[in-house]
């Protein structure tokens, strides 16, 4: 099958899935944007590990948490307590060069990840009692990705950063699907239609802004990481996760890089696809 007709099929059958409503829903600030859908373990655990999911789609304001609901039931389905985290994205002031949506909001987008972070344990036990923050591993597609291996890097942050902690945050582990995981590689390569560089503002902040956002400039984390990767992903290619991966070894840190071959950018968040029970099983080994 030609790589077009592919990508279509793939990302068709992902879109396929009806919206999964959650079972509980709370606010972690005063945005509309600010908010957090739970799903409780299927199997009705009385304690089950947390998976914290961060919904992908170039952090542009048409795509939001709902296209990850399948997912997000997927993995409750496998026993996992999940926090569907949505966040604010860009606009739809035209982007640079072109006519849509712009991905991202500066400051936006990264305060609202590390807001939802901090609030998860008090809203899980007020939201989702079967939930143990104690065994948190965040996952992320895509752009989401991006935001998963950035939030398991705050510690690292320039000190001025307002994101900024002290100490690593309590996570088991980070499992990043085809993630936007270094800048410098995306934007050589024009991933969707350069966002990494309108989440950081353009040209003129970019260089500016990288050493706060990009996750590949945040190394050693200190915490079990895996990325997830197809190889046959053009929408955010191969060589995205291995950048990542190559600048963690130069920095002394094992990523785990799981190349999955046939397989493409949406079949990772599919529940009717292989790879997606590959993803679920990676998030066990690192929660259980």
């Amino acid at each position: 099958m030609p790589d077009d007709a592919r990508d279509a099929a793939e990302e068709e059958s992902a879109f396929s899935h009806p919206p999964v409503d959650p079972d509980a829903t709370a606010a972690y600030g005063d945005h509309p944007d600010q908010v957090v859908d739970f799903y409780a373990p299927r199997g009705g655990e009385e304690s089950a590990p947390l998976v914290v999911v961060l919904h992908g789609g170039a952090w542009r304001a048409p795509y939001d948490r709902r296209h990850i609901t399948p997912f997000a039931d997927f993995l409750a389905r496998r026993g996992f307590a999940v926090a569907n985290v949505e966040y604010r994205r860009g606009g739809t002031i035209p982007a640079q060069g072109g006519t849509g949506p712009v991905a991202g909001r500066w400051p936006d987008t990264f305060d609202d990840v590390a807001a939802a972070l901090d609030a998860m344990p008090d809203l899980v036990r007020k939201a989702l009692p079967a939930a143990d923050a104690r065994r948190t591993v965040v996952t992320g597609h895509s752009a989401g990705g991006h935001l998963a291996l950035w939030a398991a890097a705050r510690h690292l942050l320039p000190a001025d950063a307002p994101w900024y902690l002290e100490r690593p945050a309590p996570l088991r582990g980070v499992v990043a699907l085809a993630p936007i995981a270094d800048f410098t590689v995306a934007e050589k390569l024009d991933v969707c239609s350069g966002a990494a560089l309108q989440l950081l503002g353009g040209e003129e902040k970019f260089g500016e802004r990288q050493p706060y956002a990009d996750p590949a400039l945040l190394l050693p984390t200190g915490i079990a990481t895996t990325l997830v990767q197809g190889r046959t992903d053009t929408v955010v290619p191969q060589a995205v996760s291995e950048a990542y991966a190559d600048a963690a070894a130069k920095a002394g840190e094992v990523v785990g890089l799981t190349l999955l071959e046939d397989v493409g950018h949406f079949p990772l968040i599919d529940p009717a696809a292989d790879a997606c029970a590959v993803v679920a099983e990676e998030i066990a080994q690192l929660a259980w």
